[in-house]
């Protein structure tokens, strides 16, 4: 390894590692629980959504464009007593997304946005930890939805969607990402030595937390966490959808946490609350 490159290694590893002791520093003392399924390989369930045609340009980076294994997580926030429906949830997070993520580590910039904020070809730009800054774009927006796939130069390679539902009485909330390392060390960070895997995890649970206190009420059983993971980016197809993030018959793909001891699952499952700190 050249001086150079090691210097600039060597500098990206301390960034996280200043990033990431910040972020977890609150995620040790938040006592909401924190469900982790362990991870395990996919399966055709776990393919990204279809994007549409005239979303994909040559600035988009998918995930055959990235490094390592196509990484499929889910995160789950249930809800009770909330002040807001659906709607009007993904509506505040389309005008004000900053609101919602850890503002230590992580800041937002969108530019000029229109009266109902975030829209369809619209770019947001998130400073990380690190040399490299997340831009990402509007693929699709409805009433209950924001769909974002990620720009040249973003650390990982893939898309991310919001959704809102109600659901026997609670108000349900969803981040969902389809995304792989965007290049060899956020491959070493993410994959091997799981820096840039807990920031995200960490910012994505801050983003859940931050919409069930926006939203008026409280998470009924904290955050779940579902990781599978799949190999060879560039030979996964996309998985056919009838629009943004839906199967054919119109519904959501359901992703639960997977049990413990599932062939494939390199750790254990695991639950964190107050006592399992």
């Amino acid at each position: 390894m050249t001086r150079p490159h090691c210097s600039r290694t060597l500098t990206v590893l301390a960034r996280w590692l200043l990033g990431t002791g910040l972020v977890t520093w609150r995620y040790l003392w938040e006592t909401t629980p924190l469900h982790r399924g362990g991870e395990c390989r996919g399966d055709e369930t776990d393919l990204p959504p279809q994007l549409p045609a005239e979303a994909v340009d040559s600035r988009v980076q998918l995930p055959e464009h990235g490094c390592g294994p196509l990484f499929h997580r889910l995160f789950r926030v249930r809800i009770a007593d909330a002040d807001i429906g659906p709607g009007r949830l993904i509506e505040w997070i389309c005008c004000d997304f900053k609101r919602f993520v850890p503002s230590e580590v992580v800041d937002v910039h969108t530019g000029e946005l229109r009266d109902q904020g975030l829209d369809v070809a619209d770019e947001l730009l998130v400073e990380m930890p690190g040399p490299w800054n997340g831009p990402v774009k509007v693929v699709h927006r409805d009433v209950d939805r924001l769909h974002l796939v990620t720009l040249r130069d973003h650390m990982e390679a893939g898309q991310v969607q919001f959704r809102a539902r109600e659901d026997d009485g609670l108000l349900v909330f969803e981040i969902e990402l389809w995304a792989c390392p965007g290049n060899r060390l956020v491959h070493l960070l993410y994959s091997h030595l799981r820096l840039a895997k807990e920031i995200q995890l960490n910012m994505w649970v801050r983003f859940c937390l931050s919409v069930a206190a926006v939203s008026g009420g409280r998470p009924v059983d904290g955050v779940h966490i579902s990781t599978r993971w799949l190999e060879s980016p560039e030979r996964t197809p996309v998985r056919p959808l009838s629009r943004a993030g839906e199967s054919a018959s119109g519904e959501a793909p359901s992703q639960e946490a997977p049990p413990a001891g599932r062939v494939g699952e390199p750790d254990a499952s695991r639950e964190r609350g107050r006592d399992g700190r």
